[in-house]
């Protein structure tokens, strides 16, 4: 399979989508002078899946060169033996994504890449900026001032704050990349984790409210990894070192780790990863994501008891949740349904008789578990309510006598800027209907949220280290009104 400089190999179709909470992106660095980087890339992308699926791709260097490969698609349906093979070099960085800035095409697409004055520069970003009017009009400057673009490539026609990032970066001709980053990432505002690359070197930074995590690991060969969280280096065998501190930028190469820190650190972690986001095996801030999630069934059960014969949970985020809250309130734990593994994002469009049955794709009842019995079904969170009155119908069909629904985070009312996609106000049903109106729009029998407070405990984090701004409307970083026209702020912008 070919491989151009500008990474393109083919071009993907449109997308379907659900009503989720859709995740942050998933990023991926290594430098290993002896191993095969784009395969341990390709792996530790495969333990990030769940952070983004709209599209994946890897940028690697031998030295002399980067090359950049991605398309539209999972990492499994992006990469092939054939490709990785010829992806040989000493440092790579990997990217999957879900679009928070920019349409979901390829021309947004991650790593992005551009020419600088002594070479190449990729970079992946997880998160979403909140001033990127301002860096648009800046990077604009920035590229004709220092005669960039004269010969583009086409991820430049990309529309996401990604490409401002590495359009800024790519602008300093004068400065190293690592005097360029301190200089660039002082302007941004927002969410950002970022794993970026010239020929020699691997970067990686994190904001400095450090909203989301970015973690580095030590190969046993002595490489150095960074990803989005722990599990991606458990899966190539990389073991924890520590956090990438809010404020700080790294770089990795064969002197080893080198690290600045261009802002003061003001921690305030995305509640949600706790919720949903992070995969049950993650570790963030020192807690285990699992146990925080036990936690906060435990609590749930405490604040919302019922009567009921069997606690099932919506797979597969809010079983250590449904777990918690059977314990702590005696009811039998069970799996009332059963989720297709194999649906996820995908290239081909339902028909209308299958667009119709929804959550069906996803999700099945089993009768002989659940007929005759009152159910407590647990779930991670309500956004639109469409999928939760799904559920609660298709349980019903299936015998159910009572469904009781229990979530394990509150409310969400505010709309996200910093990396989840989430509903616009007008869509999100919490901020439009009080728990009484949900209960009856889902059809549950009744309904039970983890209050703020709860929440917050369970996490083991102090309430003024976290992001709570989807719950309480109060948002750590200022956002300004080009970030609440949304992901497409930058088609907006542009015309």
């Amino acid at each position: 399979m070919p491989v151009r400089g500008d990474g393109s190999l083919f071009r993907g179709g449109p997308d379907t989508d659900d009503h989720r909470p859709k995740d942050a992106c998933g990023v991926f660095g290594v430098w290993a002078a002896e191993e095969a980087v784009a395969k341990l890339t390709y792996f530790g992308l495969y333990a990030l899946q769940h952070r983004g699926q709209e599209s994946a791709g890897i940028a690697v260097s031998n030295g002399r060169q980067i090359l950049v490969c991605k398309e539209m698609g999972l990492v499994s349906q992006v990469f092939d033996e054939p490709t990785l093979e010829s992806l040989q070099g000493h440092l790579a960085i990997g990217h999957c994504r879900y679009s928070t800035t920019g349409a979901s095409v390829w021309e947004n697409a991650q790593p992005t890449f551009r020419s600088t004055a002594s070479g190449g520069l990729a970079l992946a970003h997880n998160g979403n900026l909140t001033n990127t009017s301002e860096l648009a009009e800046l990077a604009a400057k920035r590229a004709a001032e220092t005669s960039l673009l004269t010969t583009p490539i086409p991820d430049e026609r990309s529309t996401t704050d990604t490409g401002l990032i590495t359009t800024l970066l790519a602008s300093y001709p004068e400065r190293s990349l690592l005097d360029a980053a301190v200089e660039v990432f002082r302007m941004l505002r927002g969410a950002y984790c970022l794993v970026f690359m010239d020929e020699t070197t691997l970067y990686a930074a994190r904001d400095p409210q450090g909203i989301h995590p970015l973690v580095l690991g030590t190969l046993a060969n002595g490489g150095w990894v960074v990803a989005s969280e722990n599990a991606a280096l458990d899966i190539v065998g990389a073991g924890f070192v520590r956090e990438i501190q809010p404020g700080e930028v790294v770089a990795i190469d064969g002197s080893g780790v080198r690290s600045r820190q261009f802002a003061t650190p003001d921690p305030k972690g995305c509640l949600f990863e706790y919720v949903y986001l992070a995969r049950p095996d993650a570790t963030i801030a020192g807690r285990s994501v699992h146990e925080s999630r036990v936690e906060v069934g435990r609590r749930l059960a405490r604040a919302y008891p019922v009567e009921a014969d069997l606690v099932i949970p919506v797979p597969e985020s809010a079983t250590p949740a449904a777990i918690g809250y059977a314990e702590e309130s005696g009811i039998p734990y069970g799996h009332g349904l059963v989720k297709n593994s194999y649906v996820g994002r995908t290239f081909i469009q339902p028909t209308q008789t299958i667009r119709q049955l929804g959550i069906r794709l996803k999700y099945n009842p089993l009768r002989e578990v659940i007929e005759g019995k009152r159910l407590v079904m647990v779930d991670d969170s309500i956004v639109r309510g469409n999928t939760q009155g799904a559920l609660v119908g298709m349980l019903r069909e299936a015998g159910a006598r009572e469904v009781h629904v229990r979530i394990s985070s509150p409310p969400v009312k505010w709309p996200c800027f910093y990396g989840i996609d989430f509903a616009s106000p007008s869509e999100l049903i919490a901020a439009e209907l009080d728990v009484e109106q949900i209960c009856k729009t889902i059809g549950a029998d009744s309904l039970g949220y983890i209050p703020l407070d709860e929440l917050i405990e369970a996490c083991g984090v102090p309430r003024q280290r976290l992001c709570r701004a989807c719950f309480d409307g109060e948002y750590p970083v200022q956002v300004d009104d080009s970030a609440r026209l949304g992901k497409h702020q930058l088609e907006v912008i542009n015309g």
